[in-house]
């Protein structure tokens, strides 16, 4: 099978699709909004119908994979792409029909809703809720309350959401099943109206639940095939922290001769802020991430003419903690030659400091140079005599000098014992 035939059927699809027959598969899940969701099967079917018209019976898994992908909309693989890792065709489908598998009951249940004059869940929950907008569009129900300010516009916020809809018991976005989630900013990052107004009422640490109407959400048109037309969502948001970053944003916009124009304490405030993303980068281990960050700060110290030595001093105290950071994640990323740069450059701010002389001798023991490493090290410990770090820093390296020196004391013995011959 050759990547010309996925371009011939790629073809195939978007002559459907002036046609309507790919419009007609793509929205088969939702409907009309006025009647119940279609089942998943009949997506598939129709699907199926498809390969077999492009002649695709006896493709191997990754390249039914790919037309499978191909067939959806770009929504849909988005969402596709929420529901976990498949590595294959059949991988693929079951994981879309675990997700899926629930329209029957939902189709079913909303009869009995319907039948018995009762309020579906959805409605029973707003009526729990506080009206954000006062048009309806927006519901709040606080779980668990927050402290400080509000989220501002324009922040980077970290936050775990769950999306959910009605009748079921499963999100079909969420991201709990990451360690870390990602830093997200305001007004790029989030594209669902919702929940970008739902996040300027809350704070840190709070953890609440939101209804969007459709407006507010994904429209009329839903998100096929995973989300209805004119679908109300669920949301379970928690604010773990956020950053202010318009004042970051507003700065970097400047040209360099306007940005040498803006006091030296707006400039420290803005590094600053540089420097926590790097450090929520450090924290979930994305070390690439960090560096760069921690290198732009260091650039925006740098570009700074400084008017006297006050100044000057107030850019190195700034400096000292940003190489100290690059010292550490430089270790962190196996290149000890860098390390040791950038904590050189911070003993040159600070000739005494603690954790410049520790990074050295960590990154002198990397580069087996043991007594270079025990040098920088005792002086860390005549600093801090009972840091547990540093003195067992101190006999890992103690050991390993010891059996570096008896390894040389072995090799010179036996070429003598060759020099001298038999």
């Amino acid at each position: 099978m050759t990547a010309a035939v996925l371009v011939v059927l790629e073809l195939i699809l978007v002559s459907m699709l002036n046609h309507g027959s790919v419009l007609e598969l793509t929205t088969i899940i939702s409907g009309n909004p006025s009647e119940p969701p279609i089942l998943w099967h009949r997506w598939f079917d129709t699907f199926k119908d498809y390969v077999d018209v492009a002649g695709l019976n006896g493709a191997d898994n990754e390249k039914l994979k790919s037309v499978l992908v191909l067939g959806l909309s770009e929504e849909g693989q988005h969402m596709l792409r929420t529901l976990g890792q498949a590595d294959s065709f059949g991988e693929c489908v079951i994981m879309i029909e675990r997700h899926c598998n629930g329209w029957t009951n939902v189709t079913t249940r909303r009869v009995a809703f319907f039948n018995h004059n009762q309020k579906s869940p959805f409605e029973q929950l707003s009526h729990q809720m506080s009206d954000i907008l006062g048009d309806g569009g927006i519901m709040k129900q606080v779980v668990q309350p927050g402290e400080g300010p509000f989220v501002p516009e324009n922040a980077s916020v970290l936050m775990h959401y769950s999306a959910f809809l009605e009748y079921s018991d499963l999100p079909f976005e969420t991201t709990t099943r990451f360690k870390y989630p990602q830093m997200l900013k305001l007004g790029r990052d989030i594209t669902l109206a919702g929940l970008e107004v739902g996040l300027l009422t809350m704070k840190k640490g709070e953890f609440s639940r939101f209804l969007f109407q459709p407006q507010y959400a994904y429209g009329e048109r839903g998100c096929p095939p995973f989300i209805p037309a004119a679908a109300m969502v669920l949301y379970e948001v928690q604010v773990i922290d956020y950053l202010d970053s318009r004042q970051v944003d507003d700065f970097i916009a400047l040209s360099p001769e306007e940005q040498s124009t803006v006091s030296l304490t707006t400039l420290l405030e803005v590094v600053n802020t540089v420097r926590s993303f790097g450090n929520r980068c450090f924290k979930q281990s994305r070390y690439c991430n960090a560096r760069d960050r921690y290198k732009q700060a260091m650039t925006l110290l740098g570009n700074r003419d400084t008017k006297d030595d006050s100044e000057d001093n107030r850019i190195k105290a700034a400096l000292l903690p940003l190489y100290l950071n690059l010292s550490l994640t430089e270790l962190r990323m196996h290149r000890p030659n860098k390390a040791l740069k950038y904590g050189n450059k911070a003993l040159k701010i600070d000739s005494v400091n603690t954790k410049a002389l520790f990074r050295c001798g960590q990154a002198y023991l990397e580069l087996h140079e043991y007594k270079q490493a025990q040098d920088y090290l005792i002086s860390a410990q005549a600093k801090k005599p009972l840091d547990s770090d540093i003195n067992n820093l101190l006999r890992k390296v103690a050991l390993c000098y010891k059996d570096n020196l008896d390894k040389e004391k072995d090799l010179y013995s036996k070429m003598f014992r060759e020099l001298k011959g038999p």
